[in-house]
């Protein structure tokens, strides 16, 4: 057998044992090819490496990997996961393919030009994106001096319409934004369970 043969049959042959194994995380499943080809496969992806390979099938209120990597991230970049979480609603609903009408992509929905900026190389993994919205999720915070309002409006028209209006852009889209992002907050806040 060639080298890449051998590769794909060992592909195969985890594939396959992952599809047979008890389901006891019931999440999403990713796969990392190191350089020498060894496929590791995990259901909870520790860096951005890790690409998306299969959904599995989750059981009845238990929680997904979704919500640990909020929690890892959040905690990453000195954000209340509870932000996080109301950011993700807003912005995707927690649809991790979700696509808006100018271009932003995945779970926080980073347009191609953000993303690039955070190093996010695929915006549909939700580790990926997830850390990247994170990432600059605290950047604006940082910008605005930790004033929410601010860093949440900078988050969706952008930190340059934020500093030419001199707060809260008079966009009725970014104000309706920032409204429901800090509502979703107040009810995390207090509903820790939910998503």
């Amino acid at each position: 057998m060639t080298r890449s043969t051998t590769s794909r049959y060992h592909v195969l042959a985890l594939t396959l044992l992952v599809l047979m194994l008890p389901s006891a995380g019931h999440g999403d499943i990713y796969r990392y090819v190191d350089a020498n080809g060894v496929v590791t496969f995990t259901d909870t992806p520790t860096n951005g490496r890790y690409q998306f390979f299969m959904k599995e099938k989750k059981q009845r209120g238990e929680k997904g990997s979704v919500t640990d990597l909020i929690k890892h991230y959040a905690s990453v970049f000195r954000l209340e996961d509870s932000l996080v979480r109301a950011v993700i609603k807003v912005e995707s609903d927690y649809n991790p393919n979700a696509r808006s009408n100018k271009g932003a992509q995945g779970l926080m929905q980073l347009i191609p030009e953000t993303a690039h900026d955070m190093n996010v190389t695929d915006p549909f993994n939700p580790e990926d994106n997830i850390r990247g919205g994170s990432r600059y999720l605290r950047l604006m915070l940082d910008q605005f001096d930790g004033k929410l309002e601010l860093a949440l409006a900078a988050y969706n028209a952008g930190p340059a319409a934020v500093r030419r209006h001199g707060g809260v852009p008079p966009f009725e889209e970014t104000r309706n934004y920032v409204e429901k992002v800090k509502k979703y907050l107040r009810h995390y806040r207090q509903n820790t369970d939910s998503i």
